[in-house]
């Protein structure tokens, strides 16, 4: 028993977890003892102080407080006020209505909407679709739950037209028994986004095979080069069981304050909560009314802080295509990079343990994606510009003294 609860939490890795940085104080200094070169950048998340958060943030944070017990302790689903607020926007932005009191749960943030939804969904045995390349926690949470991984392959290196689903592959996976499929839009860790085609096709697929959905739209306020975005829960033909994700993070420079929001089936939303209330009991009670500042950002702030991250984005390209063999496709929405290497004379693992300690340079190895990404790593963009630029060639530097003959 207590070899398979081991075997359980090992596959929860945190090592390559973001923001597992701050642990590692004994990389200040690079191997031979001297101080690293350049500003340390960790890539594996956005970095909050480079970008400043929502205006507003921290004075609704602050009359929270004030507020005192009434808002300390919420509904296990949030503050009335703040879920009336959060469905009236969320409707509004993704065209679909949401009843605040049965279709909205107010998370620890999204990934506290992704643990609860997925624990909402998965049993013991239940297959399970994942997208390869997507979230890391999506297929740790799969077998935490003691689900079935099926992977279904995206190529998103082959097509610049939506994601590259595999859907046939999709089909073949809904009718081999999948009970659930989730995926995020824009893509993590490529930035791709699923075309109205895609998403129309994997809507009517799931209602066909009666599957269940969870789509993970964190960055689907950060898209660039105006892109078209389909959100799939304004589809007229869904399934019965769908939970779309959503919160002010890193676009919003908000992750600190850790919320998040889920809205969809009621029967899963209710299941949720009753997750959420042994789990944290709800979202940090101080923190909810910050969500007031949500989608009431000054004219012109998304804008301005869109166009300052496709500016990171667009230099980084350039630096990365002037390097021969890497290989990476153009982020449409989000801050990721996801990006191929050459062979080299080392693992990628081992790439990255050695860029970390010669350069103070974060990044995260492709096979937290998927098994097969042995020769690629992710970058979270939302960084200092100059920081970001001059830390991707420390990278490349490293990678040409490593690069096989």
């Amino acid at each position: 028993m207590m070899s398979d609860l081991n075997e359980k939490f090992a596959q929860i890795g945190v090592e390559n977890a973001p923001g597992q940085e701050a642990r590692r104080k004994e990389e200040k200094l690079d191997i031979r003892g001297e101080p690293l070169p350049g500003i340390p950048v960790d890539f594996s998340h956005g970095d909050v102080d480079a970008h400043e958060p929502t205006p507003g943030a921290f004075e609704a944070f602050r009359k929270g407080f004030e507020r005192g017990a009434p808002q300390a302790y919420t509904e296990y689903r949030g503050g009335r006020h703040t879920r009336e607020d959060v469905a009236a926007k969320l409707a509004d932005f993704a065209a679909t209505a949401i009843d605040p009191d049965s279709e909205l749960i107010i998370t620890p943030g999204t990934q506290g909407a992704l643990f609860l939804a997925m624990g909402a969904l998965v049993g013991q045995g239940d297959k399970v679709a994942v997208v390869e390349p997507d979230y890391f926690a999506n297929r740790k949470l799969t077998l935490f739950f003691g689900g079935e991984i099926v992977p279904v392959r995206m190529n998103f290196p082959e097509t610049d037209m939506g994601a590259g689903l595999d859907l046939a592959g999709l089909e073949a996976a809904f009718k081999s028994g999948v009970k659930l499929f989730l995926f995020s839009n824009p893509n993590n860790p490529t930035g791709a986004i699923y075309s109205e085609s895609e998403i129309r096709t994997i809507a009517s697929l799931a209602r066909h095979h009666d599957v269940a959905l969870i789509v993970d739209e964190l960055y689907a306020r950060q898209i660039f080069d105006n892109r078209p975005y389909t959100h799939l829960c304004a589809q007229q033909e869904k399934p019965d069981t769908l939970i779309t994700i959503l919160g002010p993070s890193k676009t919003e420079s908000l992750s600190g304050f850790r919320l998040g929001a889920a809205f969809g089936s009621p029967h899963i939303i209710d299941r949720m909560e009753r997750l959420q209330a042994i789990v944290s009991l709800r979202a940090g009670g101080y923190s909810q009314p910050v969500l007031d500042t949500w989608f009431n950002e000054p004219h012109g702030w998304m804008e301005k802080r869109t166009a300052a991250h496709q500016a990171i984005r667009d230099d980084l390209l350039r630096i990365l295509r002037s390097t021969d063999g890497v290989k990476v496709r153009t982020t449409e929405g989000g801050s990721y990079l996801f990006i191929q290497l050459p062979p080299m004379d080392v693992s990628m693992q081992d790439f990255v343990k050695i860029t970390r300690r010669l350069t103070g340079v974060a990044v995260t190895p492709g096979t937290e994606f998927g098994p097969g990404f042995t020769d690629w790593f992710r970058i979270n963009f939302s960084q200092d510009h100059k920081a970001a630029t001059e830390a991707m060639e420390r990278v490349l530097t490293v990678f040409e003294r490593y690069r096989s003959a």
